[in-house]
């Protein structure tokens, strides 16, 4: 037996087993996004698909009272918008893009979540029509302020 063939493998192996990890790590970090939406909303149906083509795996949970599920999570009534979302600690309110959402996951800032108020033409789930311009606004107990803005689902600047 020859052990430095047996120790280069072993070596190998540990160094192809370092390149691979973090891919397959990375995709198991991916959290479940829980939606909260009312049962006979279509907009919000395509939010979800728009969701799972970015890559996110989603649960949907039909809800009757959801000023009761925006209450409980802190959503300002302001910022409130067709369904809510919550996602690894934080909290989406309305029609908020994946890269948005991709980006506050890997960013982990200090806030409750973010928000997209009202249901802007060209936001995912509402594709229909000439896009629009709109912010996806971070909000929590420091403040808000606007943390990324899209035209239509492409980011801008």
């Amino acid at each position: 037996m020859n052990t430095g063939n047996v120790s280069r493998r072993s070596a190998l192996g540990i160094v192809a087993a370092a390149v691979i990890a973090p891919t397959v790590s990375e995709a198991a970090q991916t959290p479940v996004i829980r939606v909260h939406k009312d049962p006979s909303c279509g907009c919000c149906s395509g939010w979800v698909r728009h969701l799972e083509s970015a890559g996110f795996g989603v649960a949907v949970q039909e809800e009757r009272n959801l000023q009761g599920v925006r209450k409980r999570l802190g959503v300002p009534t302001d910022l409130a918008a067709c369904h809510t979302a919550e996602a690894d600690g934080y909290v989406i309110e309305g029609h908020v893009p994946a890269p948005a959402i991709q980006r506050l996951l890997k960013e982990r800032p200090v806030a409750t979540g973010v928000a997209v108020p009202g249901m802007p033409v060209g936001s995912p789930g509402m594709e229909d029509g000439t896009p629009e311009r709109y912010a996806v606004i971070l909000f929590g107990p420091d403040g808000r302020r606007a943390y990324m803005e899209f035209e239509g689902v492409r980011p801008v600047g």
